[in-house]
């Protein structure tokens, strides 16, 4: 039965006694603390007895510590060894004194932060090392034996990453195309070359903006969706079970979704080069009077399918690079949802970023090589 927390006070000869009995727990003090620190207060001598104290937790003792305060001696405090132990863990805590915070310069805040992000740097640089060597790992052992592919989820990635975004990625291209005609008939116009819009918007749109559009909206929607989907997973901790289970999460996750993207990537710059070139060819239309029919053949006449199977060639390597971002960024992710969202958007970002670079090497590269 729960006692109130009480005591009483005796004066003898050596001293004042205080008993306490009860609970002196944060449910049965009540005002028994401020009691028992006005009681004491001004008592020279102190000896305390808890061997009537029911039960006691760190409210109970800081109560005691604090009417005791430092008149308090451990050799004159009777009780068990539990409640003694507890006294000297509350005043150990007590006696601790808060470190101050101190405020450094703006030099050397602006240093340390350089300094941060240095390191971070370094440790992402060393986490997709690690990265890229367990997706190594898996794809040779899917390779020496390929019942270790799971076909199921490649086919549902292929549906959900690539032909649901069909849609978005014809639509944009298709204004993309029209922009880029609209703007060449304008200026071309001026110069008396407006028949050359349609080698502007063939190479444009064949040899950059159908891989550019297809690998920036991809980066936006299946970069963000593989973190997503990959962080929640090491969120609740189902990886861990993965690997407790003996499913290795690369084997299980990761392949098939840069397989997904492998297979999709080149159907979506397909669809994406069609509907750009269709914009173009309504605006040339109705802008500069041009046929579709004149426009295709010059088309094949002076533009060529090189262009296209240039930015046809840049397709797997944006493929394998959003789907390693947005793997990796998952599995990165900790067990908080901030973790969540700071990586998902750290994939998108990241994807767009290497996706311009990797754009502009290729263009390096094929001029050097005058194609």
């Amino acid at each position: 039965m729960a006692l109130p927390a009480d005591f009483t006070l005796t004066d003898e000869d050596a001293g004042s006694v205080a008993v306490l009995t009860g609970d002196w727990t944060a449910r049965g003090l009540f005002d028994a603390g401020p009691r028992l620190a006005e009681a004491l207060d001004g008592r020279a001598d102190l000896r305390l007895d808890l061997t009537g104290v029911n039960r006691c937790d760190t409210a109970g003792a800081y109560a005691i510590l604090r009417a005791a305060g430092e008149r308090l001696d451990a050799e004159k405090v009777t009780a068990r060894k539990q409640v003694l132990r507890l006294l000297e863990l509350v005043g150990a805590a007590i006696q601790v004194e808060p470190q101050r915070t101190v405020r450094r310069g703006g030099f050397y805040a602006l240093l340390e932060r350089i300094g941060r992000g240095v390191f971070g740097l370094f440790a992402d640089g060393y986490g997709t090392l690690v990265f890229l060597g367990h997706l190594l790992v898996a794809l040779g052992r899917s390779a020496v034996s390929p019942r270790r592919i799971r076909w199921a989820p490649i086919v549902a990635l292929c549906e959900r990453a690539g032909l649901d975004a069909m849609p978005i990625v014809a639509t944009t291209t298709f204004f993309i195309g029209a922009v880029v005609a609209l703007l060449g008939a304008n200026m071309l116009t001026d110069f008396g070359a407006q028949v050359y819009a349609v080698e502007l918007i063939g190479i444009s749109v064949m040899r950059e903006f159908n891989i550019l559009i297809t690998a920036i909206l991809l980066a936006g929607r299946s970069a963000s969706s593989f973190a997503a989907e990959i962080g929640s997973m090491k969120m609740n901790q189902e990886i861990d079970a993965m690997q407790v289970m003996g499913v290795d999460p690369y084997e299980a996750l990761v392949l098939p979704r840069f397989a997904a993207l492998l297979l999709t990537i080149p159907l979506l710059t397909f669809v994406a080069t069609i509907a750009g070139l269709a914009g173009g060819v309504l605006v040339v239309w109705s802008v500069l009077d041009l046929s579709p029919t004149f426009f295709l053949q010059r088309i094949v006449d002076y533009v060529g399918a090189t262009h296209f199977w240039i930015g046809l060639s840049k397709a797997p390597v944006m493929a394998m690079v959003i789907a390693a971002i947005g793997c990796r960024q998952g599995m990165e992710v900790g067990k908080d949802v901030e973790s969540l969202g700071r990586r998902v958007t750290a994939s998108v970002v990241h994807a767009i970023f290497a996706i311009i670079l990797i754009d502009a090497v290729f263009a390096l590269i094929y001029m050097e090589l005058d194609i």
